[in-house]
């Protein structure tokens, strides 16, 4: 059972880092970003923290606050707040820091995410690589031209000679959902 709802766990979080005194400002990618924006409102089981490497302060400051609030391990990862998708950074777009925007401050916790652009990019790659992310990529409402700018990014993503036809399917797929037709 997943129970993690970003726009209460969050705060909750922003809290106990005060109390603590301690501060962490970063950059979130994945469903939780994407509930700070407002884009989606389902729940999750971690923050996806893709910039910078988590403190070791910090990173024991959430799952002593996981054991606090009494999650159950099998509803809240004790990493729930972490370093996944750290690698992502390295093949994001030229210039994806500058295009950061901000998605939670709060008196400890200041949470930022990826510019549209790239933040889509990095969901539709997710999507094709592991084809759980198709209801995140609706709710983002991608258009024609947008699927179109993310192609070539996400085609390179991977060395297989078959994934540019998987990507072009998935992107066909995801656009009739979204109720026009996508032509690579």
């Amino acid at each position: 059972m997943i129970i993690m709802k970003p726009t209460d766990f969050i705060p909750k979080f922003d809290a106990y880092l005060a109390q603590k005194k301690l501060a962490f400002q970063g950059v979130i990618i994945g469903a939780t970003a994407l509930n700070l924006l407002g884009t989606v409102t389902r729940e999750t089981m971690d923050c996806d923290v893709l910039d910078p490497t988590i403190p070791q302060d910090i990173l024991k400051a959430a799952t002593d606050f996981a054991r606090l609030e009494k999650i159950p391990e099998s509803a809240l990862k004790e990493n729930w707040f972490n370093n996944g998708p750290i690698d992502v950074a390295k093949y994001l777009p030229d210039g994806w820091r500058a295009r950061v925007v901000p998605v939670f401050q709060g008196k400890a916790l200041k949470l930022f995410t990826l510019g549209r652009h790239d933040l889509l990019c990095s969901k539709l790659d997710a999507l094709c690589a592991r084809a759980t992310d198709f209801n995140d990529c609706v709710a983002m409402k991608p258009t024609p031209v947008e699927l179109q700018n993310c192609f070539e990014w996400v085609c390179e993503r991977d060395a297989n000679p078959e994934w540019p036809v998987h990507v072009e399917s998935e992107f066909k797929r995801l656009a009739r959902k979204l109720g026009y037709e996508f032509q690579a």
